[in-house]
């Protein structure tokens, strides 16, 4: 009975919480994607 909640509560905890990784990458390929279209208006520009 003890080994069946142990493995309940162990797999709880091996699925991660990933939203935070989610929003990071999404901040991140927002950020490269306004540097190169910055650096492309500039590139245009002159």
């Amino acid at each position: 009975m003890e080994n069946a909640e142990k493995q309940k509560s162990e797999e709880r905890v091996e699925t991660p919480n990933l939203k935070g990784t989610l929003l990071s990458v999404l901040l991140l390929g927002v950020f490269i994607i306004v540097s190169w279209f910055g650096v492309f208006a500039l590139f245009l520009s002159r």
